[in-house]
């Protein structure tokens, strides 16, 4: 089975990324982008990301996550410690966090450095989270294998009965994670494959060198 996508081709012509029109601060440009990204239409969640890492077994993987906060100090998430990426972030803090908002023709690609949340704010943002999706972080024993669906549901039922009407407090095993950048890319789509990509690099605890890449 094959098929040719040889003739999948778009024309980028929605806007351009130039030197003279950016900030000194990657943060901040990418707040200007990611406000912009969020009031226009198209995108169903601006904060969906790749994140990805190097396994225990060596090879590099990626999934999507989604981005609940970003500060001068870098990117945050959330997710269970004892999962694949957790087990992979432990034994090698080197990440890669991307976005790609297709309506704006638009890339974001960051190079950064994953470190735990301190727990308080792990709790803050646990506390925040609907019931249902408490008791669900408690269920899933993330990246491992299971029989059946029936099996999570079986367990969800049995904690929604023991937590009926009482707090639900954070498993020690699921917190965040705070992505302090070592390197921003920043990939806005051109006409004729010649793309701007904008790159800054951390070259001390506050100063970006900003540099232009070849698309």
């Amino acid at each position: 089975m094959q098929k040719d996508l040889g003739d999948y081709r778009k024309s980028y012509e929605k806007s351009a990324l130039m030197e003279d029109s950016i900030s000194d601060n990657p943060i901040q440009l990418f707040q200007t982008w990611f406000y912009e990204v969020e009031k226009s239409d198209g995108v169903d969640e601006p904060n969906a990301m790749t994140v990805s890492t190097v396994g225990l077994d060596g090879f590099p993987k990626s999934r999507v996550v989604l981005l609940k906060k970003y500060t001068h100090e870098g990117f945050i998430f959330y997710t269970n410690y004892n999962s694949e990426k957790g087990r992979a972030i432990s034994a090698n803090p080197n990440i890669c966090i991307s976005f790609f908002w297709a309506n704006l023709e638009r890339q974001v690609i960051i190079k950064g450095i994953a470190e735990k949340l301190p727990k308080n704010l792990s709790d803050g943002y646990f506390d925040s989270r609907p019931d249902g999706s408490k008791l669900g972080a408690m269920v899933s024993d993330q990246s491992t294998v299971i029989d059946s669906r029936a099996v999570l549901e079986d367990q969800l039922t049995k904690l929604e009965k023991e937590y009926e009407g009482k707090e639900i407090e954070r498993p020690d095993h699921w917190g965040g994670y705070l992505v302090r950048p070592v390197s921003i890319e920043f990939w806005q789509g051109r006409p004729n494959r010649l793309h701007d990509r904008i790159r800054y690099t951390l070259t001390n605890e506050y100063d970006w060198k900003i540099e232009r890449l070849a698309p």
